[in-house]
């Protein structure tokens, strides 16, 4: 894996077409779902990604396999998403965007009861996780939502893994109290 990694690597650097054409296929889903995740925008996510990956090549020859290129390339897209959040001051946004792929991925249950149940489920945790200062929902998201390691997160996030552990730690007990404030102030109507 490494090898061909290495390869691939080394062709794109070249310039050639076919390996640049096989390193987007492989990378670029994963990148534009992220983007996505953050900016609830496909046009302005497909940007990013498109940005992502202009960074990504300009600086493919600095790349060092400290992280994994997956990690590398995510803290490039999740920097360029910042900025474009910073930019429009919006971080609201990272909420509905993932609401709203959460629930394309639900429909696929078995019925509509279950559907309408889980989406309330889902909504509920969503504005728990809105709640979150940006240092332990980032975290959170890209943990349980893009399933990342610990070392990646903290490679992305430019932190230590201890640090990551603790802000996930903590992440997850406030949105536990937030979602157990939610659910007693649904509770008293």
């Amino acid at each position: 894996m490494k090898e061909e990694q290495a390869r691939l690597i080394a062709e794109c650097i070249k310039g050639d077409e076919a390996a640049i054409a096989r390193f987007l296929e492989e990378y670029q889903p994963g990148v534009f779902k992220l983007t996505l995740s953050i900016l609830n925008d496909p046009g302005e996510a497909s940007e990013a990604t498109q940005d992502t990956f202009i960074a990504a090549f300009r600086a493919l020859r600095s790349y060092r396999e400290r992280a994994t290129l997956t990690a590398w390339l995510y803290k490039i897209a999740l920097n360029i998403s910042r900025s474009r959040l910073r930019k429009r001051n919006a971080l609201e946004r990272l909420q509905h965007t993932l609401i709203s792929i959460f629930e394309v991925q639900i429909r696929h249950s078995s019925t509509p009861e279950d559907n309408v149940i889980r989406d309330e489920e889902q909504a509920s945790i969503w504005k728990a996780l809105d709640k979150l200062g940006e240092k332990h929902r980032i975290p959170i998201v890209l943990r349980y939502y893009h399933d990342l390691s610990i070392a990646e997160i903290a490679e992305i996030m430019n932190i230590k893994a201890g640090t990551v552990h603790s802000r996930l730690s903590i992440g997850r007990d406030r949105l536990r109290a937030h979602l157990e404030d939610l659910q007693n102030t649904t509770g008293e109507q």
